[in-house]
């Protein structure tokens, strides 16, 4: 008999909802919520739609499970074992796009919640979901417009689980408590264009570049903290030339980015570039991005919670953990001061055959509801 969570991840992994598409699948939910007493409103921005339900027991602090339905391109057919948006058994597993990021999360606390719900404990709080569908995507009309309606209207949040993939090697071994910022810059160096030739008339802006590459590739930006690895700088990308050979570039253009803990700030590194830049007596132009602030929740309430919730039903104890890229955590930190990530295995997310162990969905869902209790139900 297909279990509750497995049954609704598969409803949702039917839905090819490649971002900002949602293609039904927060209808569903509301289908699933509305019955059990949530206020369901659908916040919508440009293509994307947005989902915030929520349940009010008796006063209380409020635990929010975000998500996104929205997945990322399935990239070739032909490469697929199975069709990518018909979920698939094979060897134990689930297959299908967003079977892991994040489907099967989503699945998993609600089931959660409903289990809660129906056993008729009372709840001491309230408890809520924000879905969008565009995670995956540019994230401009997603998490962060529901934040800013949330804000507007003084709603204050307690805690927050964002159901990514955050676990490595088996569900439960590790818990994101934060995530590194990312600041990227496009950096134009000028030179001047010339015949190879006669390299006394040019000036070649990829030789006036390289001791400046040298030093910011080896520069220390800080030391990371104790949640935190050092900042890194990496370049992503870099060109300079018409395409022919015999021709010195007038111009490179770089591109870099920047991810940053909360052992450096924006305003630094950005003051720290350019001072590298300046010494090196470069003609530069330099263009600044932020497309994410670092957050971190510390050891508290909310880890001790989803600790124990581990522990009991896997008999493990999690790893904190902030690396890997940004999440829409960057975006709920500004108004919920506990906002920790936690979900299935991450190994096989945006490749061909994503896939999650059949064996972890239902453990996925006791930790949830476990959290759920302890948080709010006694």
């Amino acid at each position: 008999m297909t279990s509750p969570v497995r049954a609704l991840a598969e409803a949702l992994i039917r839905r090819p909802s490649v971002t900002p598409d949602d293609a039904g699948c927060q209808q569903l939910l509301i289908e699933r919520l509305e019955p059990l007493g949530f206020r369901c409103e659908t916040v919508r921005s440009g293509p994307v739609t947005n989902l915030w339900a929520r349940y009010d027991g008796s006063p209380g602090p409020v635990l929010v499970f975000a998500g996104h339905t929205d997945v990322v391109p399935t990239g070739p057919l032909e490469q697929w074992r199975s069709d990518p948006f018909v979920p698939t058994e094979r060897d134990g597993r689930l297959y299908g796009r967003g079977a892991a990021d994040m489907k099967s999360s989503i699945a998993a606390f609600v089931v959660a919640v409903e289990e809660v719900l129906s056993a008729g404990a009372p709840v001491k709080g309230s408890v809520a979901l924000l879905i969008t569908s565009d995670e995956e995507g540019p994230a401009v009309d997603g998490t962060t417009k529901v934040v800013e309606l949330l804000r507007e209207r003084a709603e204050r949040l307690d805690f927050c689980i964002v159901g990514e993939p955050t676990s490595v090697n088996s569900v439960g071994d590790m818990i994101k408590n934060g995530r590194r910022g990312s600041m990227s810059g496009r950096l134009t160096v000028r030179g001047v264009q010339g015949h190879v030739a006669y390299p006394h008339l040019a000036r070649n802006p990829v030789h006036l570049f390289a001791p400046a590459l040298a030093e910011l590739a080896a520069t220390e930006w800080d030391q990371g903290n104790e949640y935190f690895p050092p900042t890194t700088w990496q370049v992503s990308n870099l060109h300079a030339g018409t395409g022919a050979t015999n021709v010195i570039p007038g111009e490179l253009v770089v591109e870099f980015n920047f991810r940053f803990s909360t052992a450096s700030t924006v305003e630094g590194l950005r003051e720290r570039v350019h001072a590298l830049l300046d010494r090196h007596r470069l003609d530069y132009a330099l263009d600044w991005s932020v497309s994410g602030m670092p957050f971190l929740t510390p050891r508290g309430t909310l880890s001790e919670a989803l600790s124990g919730a581990i522990g009991a039903e896997l008999g493990i104890e999690p790893q904190l953990s902030t690396t890997g890229g940004t999440s829409d955590g960057r975006f709920i930190a500004a108004i919920c001061p506990q906002v920790v990530e936690f979900g299935p295995p991450n190994a096989s997310i945006h490749k061909i055959d994503e896939h999650i162990e059949l064996a972890a969905m239902e453990p996925l869902k006791n930790v949830y509801r476990r959290t759920i209790q302890t948080l709010l139900c006694r």
